[in-house]
């Protein structure tokens, strides 16, 4: 469902969207109507913006049951629109759950179409004086540097102090993904050999795909890919990956998300669906259920966020999010049925690697999948977000806030904790993927081979040679995982 909207017109979109929705609730001179609202209040065009992020979560925020009025909640007393936002996330209807919500300049929506302008790559530490490279795109500026998963990273900036203090970490979060154009770093191959690199951040095409390989386990054949994001574009590289995996004869599948924090909700379909067996075809994979006040047809704020599509006559106008039908149907667009691609066909079982970056619509995939066939989790428990959203563009802002939650065929879903993994055991940055010692890849390729998982691996430790503790790993993960997570409502919905 993202749409292309009239960007020379953003902010005077932004402008009457505050205005003339509280100007349409006025019940009288002075006093509120039934919300809150006040007539027509005046304001700065910061002031409006707040407004317009309390509003639009009145009709559409997942959680918004219960939501206290305007005049209660008082936008404009907050000192950012952050402010605002983190002050809707703490409302007492949310239970504590939303750790979803936030503001974009766009960056999000270029990077969903398969478009990045960073360095690259991201890093994590495998000990407490050991960062490496956790994942590289083949074609970002560090990719054509040559980096690679697994690489040591023993100089940043002139720098050889990292470690996992408070500070340092600071330094390398900053470096690495602060706002500075140029990063040059001192990396330590596995051969032995050192490589000085700098790196200058520059616009690049994502193909999130970062390897695939099939393996011979006994008599069967075991695929293996990495996927890192749910891009838009990346359907043409699915296809061609199953293409060949079907070549080969794959009976097994080890589907690599141990980094992917979601996406496109349709890429999340079309990868279930290269999956699934064909005889789940016409059957409920999964139902979208809308906020209440969206499926009532209530969410009349909606109006204001406009695009053009074609009609269902074929005819191309101006049509609003408001215009949608958000009822959890198959007539709406909000139940998806199984639709078999491509031709393989003859998968039993799948594995899924995955750790707390796991999210949204890489957990949609599994979740969809779990009913229809066999799945193994191997890694850690995943991040937990069942609850997707479409951009509102407030200004020159984006506004995420979750809007909608999926369930399975089996009416599964609720998952805010998390996935538990059938397979409790830590990341593995030291090899780079592929590598059948990698730990991960290595206790699937070992369950296909024996039935069931390995309890020689030392599942307390990243390395033997310079362990960290669960807790330093969870502490780490929340100060340096800067990967997206979101499960952005991408498909063409049906219009009423």
């Amino acid at each position: 469902m993202l749409r292309k909207f009239i960007s020379q017109n953003a902010f005077l979109y932004a402008l009457l969207i505050v205005v003339g929705f509280i100007v349409s609730c006025k019940k009288s001179n002075n006093n509120p109507d039934g919300d809150g609202a006040p007539q027509g209040t005046p304001g700065t065009r910061a002031e409006l913006t707040k407004d317009s992020i309390y509003l639009y979560a009145q009709q559409t925020y997942y959680w918004n049951v219960g939501m206290p009025g305007y005049s209660t909640f008082n936008p404009r007393q907050y000192n950012s629109n952050n402010a605002v936002l983190a002050a809707l996330k703490a409302l007492p209807g949310t239970g504590g759950k939303d750790k979803y919500s936030f503001i974009d300049d766009g960056t999000v929506a270029g990077e969903l179409g398969g478009v990045a302008g960073d360095f690259g790559f991201s890093v994590f530490f495998a000990g407490p004086n050991d960062l490496r490279v956790k994942y590289v795109y083949a074609t970002s500026p560090a990719g054509v540097q040559g980096l690679k998963r697994g690489y040591q990273i023993t100089k940043i900036n002139g720098s050889t102090d990292i470690n996992t203090t408070d500070a340092r970490i600071d330094y390398v979060v900053n470096a690495i993904f602060g706002t500075n154009p140029t990063v040059s770093m001192t990396v330590l191959k596995p051969d032995g050999n050192s490589q000085d690199v700098t790196i200058t951040k520059a616009s690049y095409n994502i193909n999130p795909i970062l390897f695939t390989k099939t393996y011979t386990v006994g008599a069967k054949k075991v695929g293996y890919i990495v996927f890192n994001s749910f891009t838009t574009n990346s359907t043409d590289f699915l296809d061609a990956a199953f293409t060949q995996f079907s070549t080969e004869g794959i009976t097994e599948l080890v589907v690599d998300l141990r980094y992917n924090g979601g996406g496109s909700v349709a890429t999340s379909e079309a990868f279930t669906n290269l999956i699934a067996p064909t005889s789940q075809n016409g059957r409920v994979m999964y139902t979208t259920y809308w906020t209440q006040t969206m499926q009532d047809n209530q969410a009349t704020i909606l109006q204001n966020q406009k695009f053009y599509a074609k009609g269902n006559d074929g005819v191309t106008r101006m049509y609003s999010y408001f215009d949608y039908s958000y009822k959890p149907t198959v007539a709406a667009g909000n139940q998806e049925v199984f639709a078999k691609r491509g031709s393989l066909n003859s998968l039993t079982r799948v594995y899924f690697i995955v750790t707390g970056s796991t999210a949204s619509a890489s957990e949609l995939l599994i979740n969809n999948l779990k009913p229809v066939i066999d799945v193994k989790l191997i890694g850690k428990k995943t991040y937990g977000k069942p609850v997707g959203f479409f951009s509102i563009r407030i200004d020159k802002n984006d506004l995420y806030i979750p809007q909608f939650e999926t369930k399975n065929q089996l009416n599964q879903g609720g998952y805010f904790d998390g996935m538990a993994v059938d397979k409790d055991i830590f990341d593995d940055v030291t090899k780079d993927f592929g590598d059948p010692t990698e730990k991960l890849l290595a206790q699937a390729l070992y369950y296909s081979a024996n039935g069931g998982f390995s309890s020689f691996l030392k599942d307390n430790a990243i390395s033997s040679t310079s362990p960290l503790s669960k807790t330093q790993v969870e502490d780490l993960s929340g100060k340096m995982d800067h990967e997206f997570k979101g499960m952005v409502e991408t498909r063409k919905l049906r219009f009423k």
